[in-house]
């Protein structure tokens, strides 16, 4: 089982003094954060992708390069990376750049994004999102797994005997989540492929999320990838902790009224009591989150949100002790212990490879 923690990368004024951080200020802090996750012995970093304000990650692979130099450990990810308003061919090889220099430490998050104009902005028409999404993955798992590609679609200009560079590290193509807040066709297309389905279930109610999770194990179990409680599964999640509950409630109150993509809607009571926010203590937080194993089965990867809605970084990264120390521990084991040998870990570059060399010596073998 993987823990981490995922950032949006927003830069948002703090409710409690007024105070807005610079660019500057808020991308070196989000590197702050990927630190401290690797310190506290968290798995996986994940920055989204976004091209507007008031957000600041405009380029996944210039932060996860970065920050791939500054640990040794830590898998580097994204949420998401926007397949339908980026090239696939640019794709391909940012990101096969990217496992040479981080030694196979990433996978990325497919994902349509959740801004309107982006499609504009990249000569794109938000009208094609779902078609674009299809056709753009379908090239980028060609471009990683074939060294030369003639292909031809709707959305690009064709591609003659082309190879990208570099090729992905030990032939192995990076690992895929699909991610969706709501469109069954990306769990389908998840399931298609055998990648994993990552449902970012931060402000819906769980049960709109079960459903896609479900769909997306029933079509894995289809498609010949193996059984349907052995499709890869991640889920995301918010914490905000004090030692007590009502000190978390009385602190995060305010950030969560002023935030940007919930504030001035349900109250946070509302919001924590339908979606996974835990604002309380850290043994709530471990409770919170161990339903979330009853509610979709065994899964693969578990992603906190807690650097956004203006917090300052120092509480942020108190946060990021708190869950390294006090509640992943205990997540870890309890969730480990349950699962059956059967059912699949949390993917890796090592156990991918792995895989593949199993694979190739029962070919020879025969």
């Amino acid at each position: 089982m993987q823990f981490g923690i995922f950032s949006v990368g927003d830069v948002t004024t703090d409710p409690t003094n007024g105070r807005t951080p610079s660019e500057a200020e808020r991308i070196k802090a989000m590197v702050a954060v990927a630190l401290k996750a690797e310190e506290v012995g968290l798995d996986v970093f994940a920055t989204g992708e976004h091209h507007n304000p008031p957000f600041v990650p405009s380029s996944p692979t210039t932060m996860l390069g970065y920050i791939a130099a500054r640990t040794e450990r830590l898998i580097l990810s994204t949420a998401t990376t926007l397949i339908t308003t980026n090239d696939p061919v640019k794709i391909a090889e940012d990101f096969a750049m990217l496992q040479h220099l981080a030694d196979g430490r990433v996978d990325l998050m497919m994902g349509r994004g959740n801004t309107g104009p982006v499609y504009p902005w990249f000569g794109q028409d938000i009208r094609d999102g779902i078609p674009l999404a299809i056709e753009n993955y379908a090239l980028l798992h060609r471009l990683w797994r074939e060294d030369v590609v003639d292909w031809k679609g709707k959305f690009r200009t064709p591609l003659q005997s082309f190879t990208a560079t570099p090729r992905p590290l030990d032939g192995v193509p990076p690992f895929v989540w699909h991610g969706s807040i709501r469109t069954p066709e990306i769990a389908e297309q998840a399931a298609y492929y055998g990648d994993g389905f990552f449902a970012n279930h931060i402000f819906w109610p769980t049960d709109h999320f079960v459903r896609l999770v479900e769909l997306y194990r029933t079509r894995f179990e289809h498609y010949g990838h193996g059984s349907s409680d052995q499709a890869i599964v991640g889920l995301g999640g918010q914490v905000f902790m004090r030692k007590n509950s009502q000190d978390a409630v009385r602190e995060f109150r305010p950030y969560f009224d002023h935030a940007p993509v919930y504030g001035y809607g349900p109250s946070l009571e509302e919001f924590t009591a339908q979606t996974p926010l835990t604002v309380g203590s850290p043994q709530e937080a471990i409770e919170k989150t161990a339903k979330f194993r009853e509610q979709f089965g065994d899964y693969q990867r578990q992603l906190f949100l807690v650097d956004h809605a203006g917090l300052p970084l120092d509480v942020v990264l108190e946060q990021i002790e708190m869950l390294g120390s006090e509640v992943v521990p205990t997540l870890r084991k309890e969730f480990d212990s349950l699962r059956p040998s059967h059912v699949p870990d949390g993917p890796t570059h090592e156990s991918r490879k792995a895989a593949v060399h199993t694979v190739e010596a029962e070919v020879v073998s025969q």
